[in-house]
Order: C-alpha cells, then sequence, then structure tokens
C-alpha cells in the first residue's frame, strides 16, 4: 500500500520538474526503491523530482524504514508468543530481553532510537552544508535531514546529482553518514539490549555477540579489501591523498552494508571489485534493521556450521551455546534460495540485454540485497529489466524476514523416523 500510494504521488506534475509527469515506470521504480529502502533510481533524484517530490521520497523513505524494523521486530514477538512455555521461557532466557514481548516498548522503543539518531546525524550534516559550503540555512538544514534519514534507513538517496563523490575527501559529511548507517544496520534487538547492558559484555545474547563482532569484521575486511584492489586505481582512489583514500575505502566499505551512497564512481572500479562488493551486499547487515541482504547472523550461522563440520565436531557451538538444528536448516534454506533468485534474475537480464554479467551481476545483487549501489546500468535496462529489479527489492526486503518466520514457525515433532542412510559426498 505504501508503494501504491508513493507512485501516485509522485506520478503528479507537482512532483516531477517540468510541466509534465512522471510515467507510471518510473514513479512506481522510485517509489518502490524508496520504501524498501533501497537507493536504485532511474532518475537523477536532484534533478528530475521537486522539492515536493523528494518530500514525497523521503516520507516514502521514513516510513519504510520504520515500517521494516517494526515488521521483523513483530514478527520475533508474533514468534515467541506462538512457541510453547519451555521455548518461550528458553527464549527469554537466550535473548536477555525482558519486556521485548511488549509491542508498545517495541515500537516506542524503535521510535526514539530513529528520531534520535536522524536528528543528532541531521544537525552535524546541517552545520556542515552551511558553514563548510555555504548553503543557505534552509537548504542546509534540508540538505542534512534527507540525508540524515537516507542514510539511518540505509536508502542511499541523494540530492545531489553525483551522489557524494563531491565529499570524497570530507571527514565531516561522511563519517556521520557511514555512522547513521552503521546504526541503522545493526537491528533494534540489539540497539536494544546494548542500551540496557552495554556495560556487560559477557551477559549479551548471542545474536547482539554475532552482529557486533561480524560487522566489525565485515567493515575492516570490506576497507582493507576496496583500499587494496583500488589504491592505484587513477580513476577512483588512485589520485586521492592517503588520508582520504582510507577515507574512501571505508565509506564503501560502509555502503556495503546495504546503503546505496558513493563517494567513488563505481563504473570506473576492477572488475574483482565488483565481486567483492557483491559479496558484502549479498550479506548484508544486523536483523530487525534497516539493513537488507540475507543478515550477517545467517552467513555466521553457515560458517559456524562449516567450523564445525572441517573440525570434525558433532554440535555447532558459538560463544559458548549450542546451536539448534533447526537453524542450520533455516539458514541454508534461505542462502541457497537466494542465491537461485539472484542467479536466475541476472541471467534473465541477460537475455533482455548486452550488458556485461559482471555489472548485471552487481544491479541484481544490489537490488535483491536493498543496497542501492549501482555501476551506473539502472536507467539503461529495458524496461522489463526495470519491472524485475522492482520484484527484487520487494522480494529482497521481505523475503528473507518472512520466510525465517515461516519455517520457525512450521516446526512441528514428527512421531516416526526413517532409518538413516548417506550417499557419497564429495
Amino acid at each position: 500500500m505504501a508503494i501504491l500510494v508513493g507512485t501516485l504521488v509522485l506520478m503528479l506534475p507537482i512532483a516531477k520538474s517540468g510541466s509534465d509527469g512522471a510515467s507510471v515506470l518510473e514513479a512506481l521504480f522510485t517509489a518502490t526503491s524508496a520504501v524498501c529502502v533501497t537507493g536504485l533510481s532511474v532518475v537523477d533524484t536532484a534533478q528530475y523530482w521537486t522539492p515536493f517530490g523528494q518530500a514525497t521520497i523521503l516520507v516514502l523513505i521514513q516510513v519504510g524504514g520504520f515500517g521494516i524494523m517494526s515488521f521483523a521486530s513483530l514478527l520475533g514477538v508474533l514468534m515467541a508468543r506462538r512457541l510453547g512455555l519451555r521455548s518461550r521461557i528458553q527464549a527469554a532466557a537466550e535473548t536477555k530481553s525482558a519486556g521485548f514481548g511488549d509491542v508498545r516498548s517495541v515500537l516506542f522503543g524503535i521510535l526514539r532510537i530513529t528520531i534520535g539518531v536522524e536528528l543528532v546525524v541531521a544537525v552535524i550534516l546541517a552545520l556542515r552544508f552551511g558553514i563548510g559550503y555555504g548553503y543557505s540555512p534552509i537548504h542546509a538544514i534540508w540538505l542534512g535531514l534527507f540525508h540524515s534519514v537516507s542514510a539511518f534507513n540505509n536508502a542511499g538517496f541523494a540530492l545531489f546529482s553525483d551522489n557524494l563523490t563531491s565529499f570524497v575527501g570530507d571527514p565531516w559529511i561522511c563519517l556521520p553518514i557511514a555512522f547513521a548507517i552503521i546504526i541503522g544496520g545493526l537491528g533494534f534487538p540489539v540497539l536494544f539490549e546494548l542500551g540496557r547492558r552495554y556495560r556487560r559484555p559477557l551477559h549479551w545474547s548471542m545474536n547482539t555477540k554475532l552482529v557486533l563482532s561480524g560487522t566489525g569484521t565485515l567493515l575492516v575486511m570490506g576497507t582493507l579489501f576496496i583500499s587494496t584492489l583500488e589504491w592505484n586505481n587513477p580513476r577512483t582512489l588512485g589520485t586521492l591523498s592517503t588520508a582520504n583514500r582510507i577515507l574512501a575505502g571505508f565509506f564503501q566499505s560502509v555502503m556495503t552494508r546495504t546503503a546505496g551512497f558513493n563517494s567513488l564512481d563505481l563504473s570506473q572500479m576492477h572488475p574483482a571489485t565488483w565481486l567483492g562488493m557483491d559479496i558484502l551486499m549479498f550479506i548484508g547487515g544486523g536483523p530487525a534493521g534497516t539493513a537488507g541482504g540475507l543478515k550477517i547472523t545467517t552467513f555466521a550461522v553457515l560458517f559456524f556450521i562449516l567450523l564445525t563440520e572441517v573440525q570434525g565436531g558433532t554440535a555447532v557451538n558459538i560463544f559458548g551455546k549450542r546451536l539448534s538444528r533447526s537453524v542450520h536448516r533455516q539458514a541454508i534454506t534461505i542462502v541457497l534460495l537466494a542465491v537461485a533468485l539472484v542467479i536466475g534474475s541476472t541471467m534473465a537480464l541477460m537475455l533482455m540485454t548486452d550488458i556485461g554479467f559482471d555489472r548485471l551481476f552487481f544491479e541484481t545483487v544490489s537490488a535483491f540485497a536493498t543496497v542501492g549501489l549501482s555501476t551506473g546500468i539502472t536507467a539503461s535496462l529495458p524496461p522489463a529489466g526495470q519491472l524485475l529489479l522492482i520484484f527484487l527489492m520487494f522480494i529482497g526486503r521481505l523475503g528473507p524476514v518472512t520466510l525465517a518466520s515461516a519455517l520457525a514457525l512450521r516446526s512441528r515433532p514428527l512421531l516416526y523416523e526413517f532409518p538413516k542412510e548417506r550417499p557419497l559426498i564429495g
């Protein structure tokens, strides 16, 4: 419904620069990208839309980000209430989230975090735009508010035609935006627990430990990977100072946490860099947050399954806790379905266009993981290709969380088991 309303509003002549309104496909693509907090666009947001259209996009981003966090968190509440008494007691002990099952506390907690982070970042950005770049107070406040909301919700929409490439060496612009993206990508359950137990890390839940350790690891690895491969590329990092190269490498690593800002021209990057960013985008951020992807926890579970199997273990243990076998199956199911969807969509785009595989694969991963980064081919895709990206953004935003919830609620005990047998593996 939010996408439908947003599409209709963006089709109004008042929303588009010029005398006529936007086409149905342009409005639908932009509304879907905003509500699904992706950031892909088939038009120039800064030039194509009027201030009314840009404000509409801002509202859609806020509605989409808040709705996704609320939706995912409340699904967790629903699952907890559907479990048996023993399972609910175990879940409460595991998550250390007394009171988290209260719908009112969930919604108000999300609202407080959202408003708090967005206001702080908006003030910093507004001051920088006003003092550092000479924008009028009203314009600076608008720029600060828009980019703050877009950053916290991991949307990636910018009000500059070159996105943020003009600010590649400005830490007062890049770092606050990166901070908002990281906070939004951690997920509400992690932020909620950190607010209550920040002094007792040993008592944090497995989810919080996985998200924090995974986020830190991926940010460092992503920064080193992008900086190393692009360090001497004259079309990206090569012409920057050492400090600015590190800042730009870190900023682009943060963007792979599923935010679509870019301070470098991605179309000029090496294909190997694109492939590494594909992996980072596909993993995504924390669950029940504004980040997309298949979530850090999902891939952490697969990593520990792999580690246990290589070491010859019989049970998967993470941070001193044993992982339920049902979680193994859920993680494997979600990842395999997502891989099949991304590969199938890439093949479909290859049949529609003459664009190379690496760029098309980057585009499909970015859409499915609701990242918004692009090598510059979004607008050149045929209408059928753009409709496919719309489908990927919608499925990528709602699919993983709803599938995980459905798999968790469908578990039922069997009254019998078949005899064991194993095929040859490898």
